[in-house]
C-alpha cells in the first residue's frame, strides 16, 4: 500500500490535501509519478455540481509523469517510462461508458474515492488505457496539459471540425482550451480566427496564439461584430466556455445555407461544460441548414500526443508559453480560485 499526497473533493465546494492510500496496481492499472498537471475549469464543476455522496471524488485528469509501477496485464508500459495520464482512452478502446466504470481501488480517509484517475496527486494510480507512453525528451511538466486543455480545444478543430485553409473560424472563451483551439486553427491556415472573451488581457495573449480579430464581448455586440468581420457568418463557431448564454451564441453566427441538397450552413461546436438546457431557434436547422454538434475529448491520444509534442518541440504550438502560473499541491484551492476568477492568463500547473 502506498500512501501519495492528494488534493481530493471530500464535499460540495469542500476539498481536502492529505494522503490517499493506493494499493498495489491491478492487471490493467499503472501508477505513474508525477511532476505536473493541469488546472482546469472541470475542477471548478466538480467541486460546484457534484453531490456529497459522489466524494470523496478524485481530481484532475491530465498530468505528465514516470511510470513507477505496472500491472501484470500491462504491455505498451513499463517502469521508468515516461508517460502523459489523460482521461481520454487510447486508440481502439470506448469512451464514456469505459470511463464511467472505472474504480482505481485508491482510498481516502478509508473510503474508497471515486473517479477514474487523479492527477491531483503525486502518484496517480488509474487504468492503462489512460497512460500513454511519451519519448523521454518531453518529459517536462509543461507538456502535462496535453493531456486535457490540448486535446480538447486542438481536438475540437482537428478531427470534430475539421478546419481547413481559409475557413472563418470564432472561439468564444481565452483560457486553455480556447487557445489551444485558435492554435490549431492557425496550423490549418483558418482565416480570420476571431476570439471572443471579456478579459482584454486574455484577448491580447490570444493575439500571440493565431487570433487575427478579437471581440470583447462586453464591450461590443457579438453577433453583429462577427458577420461584420466575416461578412458572411464564421463557418465555425467554437464554445470554450459552457454557458447558457454561450451555447445560444454560436449557432446564429455561422454562415447560412438554405434550400438544396448540398446547401449546408456553418457548425457550432460546443467544447465548454455542457449546460443541461438552453434554447435555439429550430429555423437555423430548417431554413439555414446550419449545424450544432459537441465535442468531446476529441483525441487519438497514442498518435496525436507524439504530434502536439513535436509541435511544440519546433516552436509553433509552444506549450511553455502557454503555461503561465504554477502552484504547489498544497495551493490547489488557490489555483482552482485564480482560474475561476479570470486571474490566470493561458494555462497554470500544479508542480510536485
Amino acid at each position: 500500500m502506498l500512501k501519495t499526497p492528494t488534493a481530493i473533493m471530500v464535499a460540495p465546494n469542500e476539498m481536502a490535501i492529505d494522503l490517499m492510500e493506493i494499493p498495489e496496481p491491478g492487471e490493467h492499472q499503472v501508477i505513474v509519478k508525477q511532476i505536473a498537471t493541469g488546472v482546469c475549469l472541470s475542477q471548478v464543476h466538480q467541486l460546484k455540481t457534484l453531490s456529497k455522496k459522489m466524494c470523496p471524488q478524485l481530481l484532475g485528469h491530465g498530468g505528465i509523469g514516470q511510470v513507477s509501477h505496472v500491472g501484470k496485464n500491462v504491455t505498451h508500459l513499463k517502469e521508468g517510462d515516461w508517460a502523459i495520464t489523460t482521461w481520454v482512452p487510447r486508440a481502439g478502446y470506448p469512451g464514456r461508458d469505459f470511463i464511467d466504470g472505472i474504480v482505481t481501488g485508491a482510498k481516502f480517509r478509508g473510503e474508497l474515492a471515486q473517479g477514474p484517475l487523479s492527477t491531483y496527486s503525486e502518484d496517480c494510480l488509474t487504468s492503462d488505457q489512460l497512460v500513454v507512453k511519451i519519448d523521454p525528451k518531453y518529459g517536462k511538466p509543461e507538456n502535462s496539459i496535453v493531456g486535457c486543455a490540448i486535446l480538447t480545444g486542438a481536438g475540437a478543430v482537428f478531427h470534430t471540425a475539421k478546419v481547413r485553409a481559409q475557413q472563418s473560424v470564432v472561439v468564444i472563451g481565452a483560457g486553455g482550451i480556447g487557445l489551444s483551439s485558435i492554435k490549431m486553427s492557425s496550423l490549418m491556415q483558418a482565416y480570420p480566427i476571431i476570439a471572443v472573451d471579456i478579459n482584454d488581457e486574455k484577448l491580447e495573449f490570444a493575439k500571440k496564439w493565431g487570433a487575427t480579430h478579437t471581440i470583447n464581448s462586453t464591450k461590443e455586440d457579438l453577433n453583429a461584430k462577427v458577420w461584420d468581420i466575416t461578412k458572411t457568418g464564421a463557418d465555425f463557431a467554437f464554445d470554450a466556455v459552457g454557458l447558457v448564454s454561450t451555447h445560444e451564441a454560436i449557432l446564429p453566427m455561422v454562415r447560412s445555407g438554405g434550400p438544396g441538397g448540398e446547401n449546408v450552413g456553418g457548425m457550432a461546436v460546443l467544447i465548454g461544460w455542457p449546460q443541461a438546457e438552453f434554447k435555439l431557434n429550430a429555423e437555423h436547422f430548417v431554413y439555414h441548414q446550419r449545424q450544432y454538434r459537441g465535442s468531446h475529448g476529441a483525441a487519438i491520444p497514442d498518435i496525436d500526443f507524439p504530434m502536439y509534442l513535436r509541435l511544440s518541440e519546433e516552436g509553433l504550438f509552444p506549450l511553455d508559453k502557454l503555461v503561465t502560473k504554477s502552484y504547489k499541491l498544497e495551493d490547489a484551492q488557490t489555483a482552482i480560485d485564480d482560474l475561476e476568477n479570470g486571474r490566470i492568463t493561458g494555462r497554470a500547473l500544479i508542480k510536485f
